[in-house]
């Protein structure tokens, strides 16, 4: 059985990322053996942030525990958020502060300034959408929030990431956001054909890349 996680890091259910949450889902649920989560990040209940830091730990919410179930039992996760000030959203980075710590998702090694992936094996789709045009996100900026959650965070931790972005957001036609939607859905029904080993992630044309 193939599961796949979707998390959906928007703060409003309403947005384009629910439409694009959606359509993910629908290709996804299609194929046979395949489990599809999905969490909308909106309707947990959390404190965002990490108030003492790696000082102490701070108690994780049942439904974070929850998440992290599911997350440590996908072979693959979908990130779907919009790209805010060239980075994620604070609820999704609040979530993220919140989870991914040290014996859930890596370990740092005794006397060792390396550390254990503890997600390693596990494949992410990174699905975001951003107002300003791809080219001058990268040009201008680097692609810094693209380099932040693949280096960063998912690459830390194990995850074999690949992206799918579209912009400029704001500029679309009613048209290209269908488009969108139907790339989507097509990419969540091609993915969740793969095997857990052999998932066939491939960047799309509005791929950013980043090495």
């Amino acid at each position: 059985m193939n599961k796949i996680l979707i998390i959906n890091g928007h703060p409003d259910k309403e947005s384009f990322n629910a439409a694009l949450t959606e359509a993910y889902t629908n290709g996804a649920s299609a194929q046979a053996n395949t489990k599809v989560d999905v969490l909308y990040l909106a309707d947990l209940k959390f404190d965002p942030i990490l108030r003492y830091g790696y000082r102490k730990r701070t108690e994780l919410e049942p439904d974070l525990l929850h998440a992290f179930e599911l997350l440590k039992e996908a072979d693959h996760t979908v990130w779907i958020y919009p790209t805010w000030w060239g980075g994620m959203p604070a609820l999704l980075k609040g979530f993220i502060d919140r989870l991914f710590l040290p014996g859930f998702t890596f370990q740092y090694r005794e006397n060792s300034p390396l550390w254990d992936k503890l997600m390693k094996g596990k494949t992410a789709r990174v699905i975001t959408t951003m107002d300003a045009p791809i080219w001058y996100y990268r040009l201008a900026y680097g692609s810094a929030g693209h380099k932040a959650i693949k280096r960063v965070i998912l690459g830390f931790c194990g995850f074999k990431v690949k992206f799918f972005t579209m912009g400029s957001l704001k500029n679309s036609s009613d048209q290209q956001r269908q488009k969108w939607l139907e790339k989507i859905e097509k990419l969540g029904k091609s993915e969740a054909k793969a095997s857990r080993k052999h998932l066939g992630l491939k960047d799309s044309k509005t791929e950013l890349s980043v090495s």
